[in-house]
C-alpha cells in the first residue's frame, strides 16, 4: 500500500548510481528521483549530492522517491567535463562546514598546487579550511615539508599533522571536526582510509571501494558516495581520489581575491580591481611579493591557475 506523504523530509547520506539513501526519523529509506528532478539537469549532472536536506514520497517496505532539493546553506563543488565540450557543476558535497584537504607527508609526495585548487574552491564556496597531513612517521623523507607548511601557517589555514598508526595529532583532529560537518579531499594514496579508522575505528572499513584502479586524469565521476555519522559528534564525507581538480564558476578577476593573502592588495593600485597582477607596473599584489608578504610560491600557483580560467 502506497504511503505517500509529501513532507517526507530527510538528509542524503550515501548514493549510488541512480539510488540515494535518505536517513529521515532513524530511518534508511532507499530512494531513486522523480521523473521532474531527473528533466530538470543535465542527463550527466546528478541534482542531488550527500548532504542534501530533501523532501520524497515514502512508497513503503522502505523505499521513496526524491521529489525536492531543499535549498543549500553551502555547496562544494567541481567541474564535469560531458561529451560534447559541456560543463557541468558536480557539487561533491552539500551544507558542509567545512573542507580538509588530505596530503600525505611523503609517499606519495605532496602536490602543493593541488592543495591550492581545494583551497581556492573552498574560499571560493564560502568554507574555512583545515589542512591535514598525514604518515608523519615518513615526514623524515620529505626535508622540505616543514618549510612548505609554514607558507599555509602564515596565511592563518590551521594544519593537523597526523600519524594514524601512532595516534599522532589524532585528537586534535577530533577536536577540529567534532559538531561540524566536514568534507575529505585528496588524492588516492594519502592515507584517507586509515586516517579514518584512526578516528573511529571500523570508520575506514566501511568505506566501499569504487574503483579496481587509481582514477584516471580529470576523471570526476563515481559509483559510490557516504557521508558517516562520527561518534564523537560531526558527520564526514569522504570522496575518492583523483588527479586534478577542477575550479567550477570562477573568474580570472576574482582569483586574487581567492588567496586570503593577496585580499589585502588587490584594487590597490593605479589599475583598480582590472589589475591582473602580472607585468603591470606598479602592481599592489607583485609588490607585496617582493617585500615577503606574499609567497612567491603562491604567486607562481595563482598565475598557473588564472592561465586556466
Amino acid at each position: 500500500m502506497n504511503t505517500t506523504d509529501e513532507n517526507d523530509q530527510g538528509v542524503v547520506f550515501r548514493k549510488s548510481t541512480g539510488h540515494y539513501t535518505v536517513h529521515t526519523n532513524s530511518r534508511e529509506i532507499d530512494c531513486e528521483l522523480s521523473s521532474r528532478l531527473c528533466k530538470s539537469t543535465h542527463p550527466t549532472a546528478d541534482p542531488v549530492a550527500i548532504g542534501d536536506q530533501v523532501r520524497f514520497m515514502d512508497a513503503g517496505q522502505g523505499s521513496g522517491i526524491i521529489t525536492e532539493v531543499l535549498p543549500r546553506r553551502s555547496s562544494f563543488s567541481r567541474p564535469l567535463p560531458v561529451p560534447g565540450q559541456l560543463v557541468v557543476e558536480q557539487v561533491i558535497a552539500a551544507n558542509v562546514d567545512q573542507v580538509m584537504p588530505v596530503f600525505a607527508a611523503a609517499s606519495p609526495t605532496p602536490k602543493w598546487g593541488l592543495l591550492d585548487r581545494y583551497l581556492v574552491a573552498a574560499e571560493a564556496a564560502g568554507l574555512p579550511s583545515q589542512i591535514v597531513i598525514t604518515k608523519m612517521d615518513l615526514a623524515s623523507g620529505n626535508d622540505s615539508l616543514e618549510s612548505d607548511l609554514d607558507i599555509y601557517r602564515r596565511i592563518g589555514y590551521p594544519i593537523h599533522l597526523v600519524c594514524a598508526s601512532t595516534g599522532e595529532g589524532v585528537e586534535k583532529l577530533k577536536q577540529a571536526l567534532r559538531g561540524r560537518m566536514s568534507v575529505l579531499v585528496g588524492k588516492s594514496g594519502v592515507g584517507k582510509t586509515s586516517l579514518m579508522n584512526g578516528l573511529q575505528p571500523g570508520l575506514g572499513l566501511r568505506v566501499k571501494t569504487v574503483s579496481s584502479g587509481e582514477m584516471g586524469k580529470g576523471r570526476h565521476t563515481t559509483s559510490h558516495l557516504q557521508m558517516f555519522e562520527l561518534g564523537f559528534g560531526g558527520r564526514l564525507v569522504d570522496t575518492p581520489g583523483i588527479r586534478e581538480f577542477g575550479l567550477w564558476n570562477i573568474h580570472a578577476e576574482e582569483l586574487a581575491s581567492l588567496f586570503p593573502e593577496m585580499t589585502r592588495y588587490v584594487g590597490q593600485c593605479k589599475f583598480g580591481l582590472s589589475c591582473q597582477h602580472d607585468r603591470e607596473p606598479g602592481c599592489a599584489v607583485r609588490k607585496a611579493v617582493m617585500d615577503g608578504h606574499v609567497s612567491p610560491y603562491r604567486y607562481q600557483s595563482y598565475m598557473r591557475l588564472r592561465e586556466e580560467l
